[in-house]
């Protein structure tokens, strides 16, 4: 048999088997008046509790809903349907993707470009209907700005955009709102849901790896953060007869600083200012504060955007400190208190919004103290080590598994990323190429320069972005943040899914991260603890 001849024979294949499987539940859900096969009820419901349905009675009124009278968004959905539900019930949670599904279409089903996308292209419509099966926050997400769907229908519109492409989407939204602070500050906030949309979207269907995924919402967050900076500022200028008495900077910290963000992450960030020349000193830092202040609320006001919760608590002396300090305020207080763990947390320092002349200086103002020239003496080596076991004994969550937990457990994320931060602050004055704030740049580094045996860079590696992906498969499947590797069967199946294990998984992945992050905290116990 050719080959057109064998395509040709799976299309029968596949159009019988709609016929005789699928399209007798529509008829029996839409109480059709055809000549076609229409099961009973009770007939339907056990087709689709064989299907996967856990919910079979909530599955036919969701079909009635959507296939019920003579529209034209009806007839189009009588003829999608029978295909889809095969595409939803491959999925890990067929009934949220019926429903998803539902809820989608009443928002766009009589947006003519929506129809003609799922009738047009089939890519489209199995894409929607793995990601809804697969994915709580893109379903939600998609509820939110449903026309972010249209990304379905272009393999190249989900691919991932440039920090310059997002941040001039920011800024040309932001005129759009000129004179409404808070309405450019949502519309910031929108473009970001836009982006963590592609790029969730392009992570669930294969086209975005990890390295990816970290750096479309790390930029995503950035240009929310550079829009809201601006309108904030635009805000407090006012009391200032248009023109603030200083300049602000952005720095971002940890997971942010190194465009490692997962789907769960606050943004960690530094706030510095810089007084105008001549400008008083106290209404510079009051106007710095009340911008400061003023980005924060915008970022998680009440709105249809989702909020982004920026966390302050890396600056000097912790959350004691000032929120917002002066360049020489910086310079003094790392010259005569700076502690240990705050060089360590400048390791992932980047500014990533504000006043470009300010970047510079705060850059040569912290790289020595994450890149000592001489490494850290023995008494700070110590230092970070202490603090690293208070970490593992106290910040743990009550009744938390330590072998588990994927963030602070043994072998996690933590774990991998202290090492690294080490071997920069010991190292990197003689190898400059440690002088990155990526885990996996470093760990790369580390390996080339021969600071790390590469079979350990090996393990390493394996164990963080396991944990990593893991922790971000999880809010893709939960819809909200989850630090720990999920015990119910059914819903870690879901998550091995999305990784990228077949079905029926879930004690696979179980012990595939088990046995990795022990592996790693055997190298972490020799090269950290020493």
């Amino acid at each position: 048999m050719g080959a057109l001849q064998q395509r040709r024979h799976a299309r029968e294949v596949r159009r019988l088997h709609e016929k005789l499987f699928y399209r007798p539940l529509l008829a029996a859900a839409a109480r059709l008046t055809t000549d076609e096969a229409r099961l009973t009820p009770e007939a339907a419901n056990a087709r689709l509790r064989a299907l996967g349905y856990r919910d079979p009675a909530g599955a036919m009124r969701h079909l009635g809903h959507l296939t019920s009278g003579v529209s034209r968004r009806a007839a189009i959905q009588r003829q999608l349907l029978p295909v889809m539900l095969g595409w939803f019930a491959d999925g890990a949670d067929p009934d949220a993707g019926l429903l998803a599904f539902r809820r989608v279409s009443d928002e766009l089903g009589t947006t003519h470009w929506y129809l003609r996308l799922l009738r047009d292209s089939g890519a489209a419509a199995e894409r929607m209907a793995h990601v809804l099966a697969s994915s709580r926050l893109v379903a939600e997400l998609l509820e939110l700005g449903p026309e972010a769907v249209a990304l379905l229908g272009d393999e190249a519109e989900l691919s991932p955009r440039s920090r310059e492409a997002m941040l001039a989407a920011v800024r040309r939204a932001a005129d759009r709102h000129a004179g409404d602070a808070e309405g450019a500050a949502l519309a910031a906030r929108a473009v970001r849901r836009r982006e963590i949309v592609r790029t969730a979207i392009a992570d669930l269907v294969g086209l975005a790896d990890l390295a990816a995924v970290g750096q479309g919402l790390s930029d995503a967050a950035v240009a929310a953060l550079d829009g809201t900076l601006r309108a904030a500022s635009s805000t407090v200028a006012e009391r200032f007869a248009g023109t603030l008495p200083t300049r602000l900077l952005v720095v971002g910290m940890g997971r942010l600083g190194g465009n490692e963000l997962g789907y769960g992450s606050d943004a960690d960030v530094v706030f510095a200012h810089e007084p105008n020349p001549g400008a008083d000193e106290k209404q510079a830092h009051d106007a710095a504060m009340a911008v400061v202040s003023e980005l924060r609320r915008m970022l998680i006001m009440p709105g249809p955007e989702p909020a982004l919760d920026v966390d302050a608590d890396l600056r000097p002396e912790g959350r004691n400190g000032p929120l917002v300090r002066t360049l020489d305020s910086f310079a003094e207080y790392y010259q005569r208190w700076s502690s240990t763990w705050e060089a360590q947390a400048l390791t992932r320092a980047v500014p990533v919004a504000g006043d470009d002349d300010l970047v510079a200086r705060f850059t040569a103002l912290i790289d020595p103290l994450r890149w000592p020239a001489g490494g850290l003496p023995d008494t700070a080596v110590r230092e970070i080590r202490r603090i690293k076991a208070r970490v593992e004994a106290e910040r743990l969550p009550r009744g938390a598994d330590p072998h588990r937990h994927l963030k602070l457990g043994r072998g996690g994320l933590s774990d991998v990323e202290w090492t690294v931060q080490l071997l920069q602050l010991q190292h990197a004055h003689a190898v400059p190429a440690l002088r990155t704030t990526s885990t996996t740049g470093g760990l790369a580094a580390a390996g080339e320069s021969g600071l790390l045996d590469p079979a350990d860079v090996d393990v390493l590696l394996a164990a963080w972005t396991l944990a990593a992906r893991v922790r971000n498969a999880t809010v893709l499947w939960r819809g909200r943040p989850a630090d720990a590797l999920p015990t119910n069967v059914r819903e870690l199946d879901g998550v091995a899914r999305i990784v990228g294990y077949p079905p029926g998984s879930a004690g696979q992945l179980d012990e595939d991260y088990l046995r990795l992050t022990r592996r790693a905290r055997s190298v972490v116990e020799r090269v950290f603890y020493g």
